[in-house]
């Protein structure tokens, strides 16, 4: 297929970040096709993040969420760099195919069929209430340091803007800034010349954008991929446990039933045998003596004439 299944909103997972506290991202699919479509989510750290749905079917022209969570720190991260990245795996599926119809075959490479997948990275962005926020906003429109002229000598400098006021970072580990005069409320020529290199790039007023991590290798996402399978796995071995007790209770029943059947028909064969045995009589009967005389008397007047 030449063209996108899929259209993903945003292309990058953005998290405030806050030492102990967990932050969530939405990512939104959009079905550009007229078939039914499968995704799959995974992700270099699966003890890190949380998705949710981590699988899905998106019916044709329609859209689906998924959300990533990320789980609280306890530590910041180097220079607020990470180099997880997340893969969404998107192929067509039958007509009519529901999420319990999705099996890991669906996503193999080895069966043939078209995979697209997507990478997403990881942004690390300031809370509004951070240091480097608030130093953001002391930025232009572009992302970049008002310009601040370097004759400066004695007299005094220009005051900024009450809304361009920039203020002291608490010594962030991302950014080191030198000091500034308080009464000018300006940066000296080595501040300008130290920010103009820093690595960090101001955006919009709430996020600020760090330099992206590396690209990994595809191999990094097999424990993903295997942690999804064992997963899809465990469903079925689920699946059928619940068959396989469900025919125990079933065959348990029937037995219960064949005992009871074999029950009555003992009490049946015990009350026959009670009436058949009160009417038996010791002793021959009436007929067979009558016979038997009758037969005497005939071999006696023959015998004696």
């Amino acid at each position: 297929m030449g063209h996108d299944l899929v259209e993903i909103e945003p292309r990058e997972l953005n998290f405030p970040f806050e030492l102990m506290k967990q932050s969530s991202c939405s990512i939104h699919l959009v079905n550009k096709s007229n078939e039914y479509v499968a995704f799959k989510v995974k992700t270099t750290s699966p003890k890190r993040y949380c998705v949710r749905p981590n699988i899905g079917v998106i019916l044709p022209m329609s859209s689906s969420d998924f959300t990533v969570t990320m789980l609280g720190q306890k530590t910041a991260p180097p220079d607020m760099q990470l180099k997880d990245k997340f893969l969404v795996q998107v192929t067509v599926v039958p007509f009519g195919t529901t999420v319990e119809d999705i099996i890991p075959e669906f996503f193999s490479k080895e069966s043939g069929r078209y995979i697209e997948e997507s990478k997403l990275r990881v942004m690390l962005i300031s809370p509004p209430n951070s240091p480097e926020h608030s130093f953001n906003r002391g930025s232009n429109g572009n992302g970049s340091l008002n310009p601040i002229s370097p004759k400066l000598g004695n007299k005094e400098a220009p005051s900024l803007k009450d809304d361009q006021t920039i203020h002291r970072l608490e010594s962030p580990s991302a950014l080191k800034s030198p000091a500034f005069t308080k009464e000018n409320h300006v940066f000296p020529k080595e501040s300008h010349a130290l920010l103009g290199d820093s690595p960090c790039v101001a955006v919009k007023d709430s996020q600020v954008g760090f330099v992206r991590a590396e690209n990994l290798q595809y191999s990094h996402f097999q424990v993903s991929e295997d942690a999804g399978n064992l997963k899809l796995k465990v469903n079925t071995l689920e699946t059928k446990l619940q068959e396989a007790e469900n025919m125990i209770v079933r065959l348990r029943g029937e037995s219960a039933a064949t005992v009871q059947e074999r029950d009555t028909l003992q009490k049946d064969m015990v009350t026959l045998r009670k009436k058949t045995g009160g009417r038996t009589q010791v002793g021959f009967s009436f007929l067979f003596v009558v016979y038997i005389a009758l037969v005497g008397m005939a071999l006696g007047y023959f015998v004696h004439p």
